[in-house]
């Protein structure tokens, strides 16, 4: 039996630019955070990556080879903009080449403004908790939808903000790599801040654009079905999967969150009058981020140490991951992406929705030539066998979009997990289809699982 999806559903794929495009000096790109992390922590860094910079005509034939019709990717702020606001017409020639290139192989490109990699200078004016970075956001936005708006019609602003606010700013894994609670908080403001002026100024450029944001949702489980421990995953839900999404939809940061967080004492001071109103742009559709559900607990001492990433939280605690686990361990359980998606279309009104992101990290071996990774076909069918599921039971889901085509540079853990569809040998640049790119190619032709 197939299950079949709906007529005109985007089946796609997603990269991110400093992920996989390499050439950090190439044609006057400036440098970013992810350039000043990777060289400060003496490991891999994003270059070359993928090569994909220079082998961008390649990998565009592979999608096409494939048969996928959709392609997200991010733009890098560094390349078009090396300084953060003064534009360099190289870098932006690049998007425009990528961009042709696609339409021309018949494949609709789907244009992410952010992915985690601010320009360095606008790091040294204080990165994210600095709120004139909204504007100079907004600036950026405008500058490649002139560009490219003309034949590109997906925008979306922002990828995971959670992350590069709370990762980036609190517990400092990623970069910039900076641990303050506080100013994490007010990172994530002014994050949701700039995705409402970029979205306004996308807006103001007429023509069609289809304006979304890319959340990562965590579906928390407990184990005891009681009022401690409803509370702590509550705490949890608040601030990794509401407190980026409420503002959104126009229903600001819920009044619990702000509770937990008082003692911190920064997010409220950073909210000024309006920006609940310039976040809450309308959007014509949510993307959808999921990898993992988490588990949380209680904690008997409000002011224990927590293994929870989230800046402020007190009295709780993420408990480790159980049953079959990624190769970055983190948990496989489809049925929790269902309920996600269920939850979603109600929380959000029947928002649509379009899975941006999901997929798995597994070892993957080049055998004879061919990668058998029954693993990740494994994975791949029962998440969307999930999200079938949730179609059936009602989600306006309208598309899913598989993480990642390619092989690539992994953030703070380098080259040592491989997502890809696509074997790289990152000495050689050497791609190779792994199995799991077979099978979704058949899924895609098929519309159906």
């Amino acid at each position: 039996m197939t299950l079949g999806f709906p007529d005109g559903f985007r089946w796609g794929t997603a990269t991110a630019a400093y992920q996989i495009e390499g050439s950090t000096t190439a044609d006057g790109r400036g440098p970013s955070i992810w350039d000043t992390f990777t060289t400060r922590s003496g490991v891999a860094t994003g270059d070359p990556a993928c090569d994909h910079y220079r082998r961008y005509r390649d990998d565009v034939r592979l999608l096409s080879e494939l048969g996928v019709p959709y392609y997200r990717f991010s733009v890098a702020w560094s390349r078009v903009m090396p300084d953060g606001r003064t534009v360099e017409p190289r870098g932006l020639a690049f998007y425009d080449r990528l961009v042709d290139t696609l339409l021309e192989h018949g494949i609709t490109p789907m244009v992410t403004l952010y992915h985690w990699d601010l320009p360095e200078a606008l790091q040294a004016k204080g990165g994210w908790p600095n709120r004139e970075l909204a504007d100079h956001f907004a600036d950026y936005a405008l500058t490649v939808h002139k560009a490219l708006g003309d034949r590109v019609r997906q925008w979306t602003t922002i990828n995971e903000p959670f992350c590069a606010a709370f990762i980036g700013y609190g517990n400092g894994d990623h970069a910039p790599g900076i641990q303050d609670e506080g100013a994490a908080l007010v990172a994530g403001h002014n994050l949701l801040l700039a995705h409402g002026k970029a979205a306004q100024a996308l807006r103001s450029n007429g023509g069609e654009q289809e304006v979304s944001i890319v959340l990562n949702f965590a579906p928390v489980l407990t184990d005891v079905d009681d009022a401690v421990h409803r509370e702590a995953a509550r705490k949890f839900d608040f601030l990794h999967n509401r407190f980026f999404l409420d503002p959104l939809l126009g229903r600001g940061y819920p009044p619990e969150l702000l509770a937990d967080l008082a003692h911190l004492g920064t997010l409220e001071p950073a909210i000024a009058d309006g920006d609940l109103e310039i976040i809450a742009q309308p959007l014509d559709v949510l993307g959808v981020n999921y990898y993992a559900p988490a588990r949380a607990v209680p904690l008997e001492d409000p002011e224990a140490d927590s293994n929870c990433p989230l800046p402020g939280l007190r009295g709780m605690d993420v408990q480790p991951p159980r049953g079959e686990l990624t190769s970055l361990g983190w948990e496989q359980r489809p049925e929790c992406f269902t309920e996600l998606l269920l939850w979603l279309q109600e929380h959000c009104g029947g928002l649509p929705l379009v899975i941006a992101e999901n997929g798995a990290a597994f070892e993957d071996e080049v055998v004879e030539g061919r990668v058998h990774d029954e693993k990740r076909v494994r994975y791949f069918a029962h998440h969307l066998a999930a999200v079938h599921a949730a179609i059936e039971r009602g989600a306006d889901v309208r598309g899913y979009m598989a993480w990642s085509l390619l092989d690539n540079f992994e953030w703070a853990m380098g080259y040592t997990q491989r997502f890809g569809l696509v074997h790289v040998d990152f000495e050689t640049q050497k791609r190779v289809l792994k199995d799991s790119a077979l099978f979704y190619a058949d899924v895609v032709a098929r519309n159906g699982l």
